[in-house]
């Protein structure tokens, strides 16, 4: 079968020779999705049927995130019809070879005798959306507008507390009956709600999920590192691909928790997750991390690593992703601090490096993939997890450095992703986007991680600009959040930290003096859940010095304590900060 790239020739193709498009949809670790191949798209009568009658176009999930979140349906495979524009027909996931065969036929078919009337059907349905765009707004249109947007509150941020307490699972922890994710977003607010509550049940839910994940069949205990999920409320049965993103977002949570709360089987648990992503997933030619590691029952059944010599390694996805890179940077750089380990550290800044270094476009920002070459620019996805990157690199590293290209970033995002409704879109504005790709999306997720970086680079640098930019793209979803439940907790963080100001620790000290390298670690370590922590060297530093109005140093390092912008306390000495960050 000649499969084509999503491309403007393949859809021309489609035009040109009056054809459907087949588009396959699907996932380097996902099963079904190469049964689908090796057992139906094989088949001969199928790969005939499509050559002659159809433009077949195949995408990676991972490597098309655009793609996949406007066309998939129901999961991986997705099996899209589409007319020669792009727009969508019919939708299926795994059908077997006759059910596959026959709805080719029907398509086929239906497209052959009534294309120029489904071509016209949807382009009425086009220039009628387009109309409605442009349509002038009333006065009284805009009354309506305004009274359906209400006003950010700290209300949001209790009822997802509420709501995430309410649905999570009072047995094994976690949520969901049947496929069983952990939602380590939803964990990190949790812990952070406790911090500032004292709500017991929060912690116990923090507990109770991290202690029955490490202990059930969602952990491997053998190589280290998590599957994807369980279909089991007990986090048995999982299926067994492991993914650099959840494992890097878990391996955070498991962090902040051992910093916590010190329980060993935390540190066991994030030490494992390390020991996995550096011996499976570090590419060590371009020190970033590949994306996923695919499933094998035989191996992962295996309970020894005597046992799994048995059985071929599972294969790894070479392809380098910016987000979920972004994401490891994150983790790599919050165990150097918690576990004392400044290898970790330095693997952290060496992805970054890369990151930068090879994904980097001043016009555009970060590009989403590199598999020698980089690929689809201005994802806000990326833009969003390599922003915070780049700020905990300041903040764990005291590498100010990174602050010109987080600014360059967030300015990039803002210029070219923004909304008038204040919301970041996910992509960039394409006029010759194909199908459903010339609509733009808002994701609450992504729109939360790119507000909450930004507040802390307001505070990073003193510039409101960026505070104000995030206020907006939280106040675009003040009447939509209630409808995802607990999956907006990492809203409700983004929406906590915009109205409680973080701890703001600054310490001012030339950067190679030890003593600015134990007042960092002093007001690091501890666990504080919302907390800016910075180094300004006053000469290697001096613009970020004067902007940010701090004193001179006269007898060497001193950190300086504010919240809300307004100091309260300083010392020079590494023993006495944390109690003053935490006496507010």
């Amino acid at each position: 079968m000649q499969w084509s790239d999503w491309s403007d020739a393949a859809f021309d193709r489609a035009r040109e020779e009056r054809k459907p498009v087949l588009l396959f949809v699907k996932a380097a670790w996902c099963r079904w999705c190469r049964e689908l191949e090796q057992r139906v798209l094989s088949d001969a009568r199928i790969e005939k049927l499509v050559d002659e009658r159809f433009v077949a176009i195949v995408v990676d999930k991972d490597r098309r995130p655009d793609i996949d979140a406007r066309y998939t349906k129901g999961g991986w495979p997705t099996l899209a019809f589409l007319d020669d524009t792009g727009e969508a027909l019919a939708v299926d996931n795994y059908l077997d070879a006759d059910e596959l065969l026959g709805r080719l036929e029907v398509v086929a078919e239906y497209y052959s005798s009534r294309r120029d009337e489904i071509r016209k059907r949807l382009a009425d349905e086009r220039a009628a959306a387009a109309r409605e765009e442009e349509r002038p707004v009333t006065r009284h249109a805009m009354a309506a507008l305004g009274a359906r947007r209400s006003d950010l509150s700290l209300e949001i941020v209790d009822q997802v507390a509420a709501t995430v307490l309410e649905t999570a699972d009072p047995v094994y922890g976690g949520w969901g009956t049947q496929h069983k994710f952990p939602h380590p977003e939803a964990l990190d607010f949790a812990l952070l709600r406790w911090s500032q509550t004292g709500d017991g049940a929060m912690l116990e839910l923090v507990r109770r999920t991290l202690r029955r994940m490490r202990a059930g069949a969602i952990y491997d205990a053998v190589d280290g590192g998590f599957y994807r999920y369980a279909t089991q409320p007990d986090w048995s049965v999982p299926h067994h691909e492991k993914m650099l993103d959840s494992n890097a977002q878990r391996l955070f949570v498991y962090l902040e928790a051992y910093q916590a709360l010190g329980d060993a089987d935390l540190r066991e648990t994030a030490e494992g997750v390390l020991g996995w992503m550096e011996t499976t997933l570090l590419d060590p030619a371009t020190g970033a991390f590949r994306g996923s590691q695919d499933a094998s029952s035989p191996y992962a059944h295996a309970s020894s690593r005597r046992a799994r010599r048995e059985h071929p390694t599972p294969p790894v996805d070479p392809t380098l992703f910016t987000n979920w890179n972004a994401m490891a940077v994150s983790a790599l750089l919050k165990a150097d601090i918690v576990l004392g380990r400044p290898a970790y550290g330095d693997r952290a800044l060496r992805t970054l490096d890369f990151l930068l270094e090879e994904l980097f476009d001043e016009r555009w920002g970060m590009y989403h993939y590199w598999d020698g070459a980089p690929h689809l620019p201005g994802m806000l996805t990326d833009q969003a997890y390599a922003l915070r990157a780049l700020i905990d690199a300041v903040q764990y590293r005291s590498e100010n450095r990174y602050l010109e290209r987080a600014e360059e970033l967030a300015q990039l995002a803002i210029e070219h992703l923004r909304g008038d409704g204040g919301a970041f879109f996910d992509t960039l504005y394409d006029p010759r986007a194909a199908g459903s790709l010339r609509q733009r999306n808002r994701s609450i997720l992504e729109n939360s991680v790119m507000a909450e970086a930004l507040l802390r680079l307001s505070h990073l640098l003193a510039e409101p600009t960026y505070e104000d930019a995030a206020r907006e793209a939280l106040t675009a979803f003040v009447d939509d959040y209630k409808r995802y439940g607990h999956y907006v907790a990492g809203y409700a963080r983004a929406v906590d930290l915009f109205f409680h100001a973080p701890v703001h620790v600054v310490v001012v000290g030339a950067k190679d003096d030890p003593q600015t390298g134990r007042l960092m670690r002093a007001a690091l370590r501890p666990f504080v859940a919302s907390r800016v922590v910075q180094s300004v060297d006053p000469e290697a530093d001096a613009d970020l010095h004067r902007r940010l109005h701090l004193p001179p140093t006269t007898n060497g390092p001193r950190a300086y304590v504010q919240r809300a912008r307004e100091s309260y306390a300083d010392t020079d000495d590494p023993a006495r900060l944390p109690g003053l960050m935490l006496r507010t």
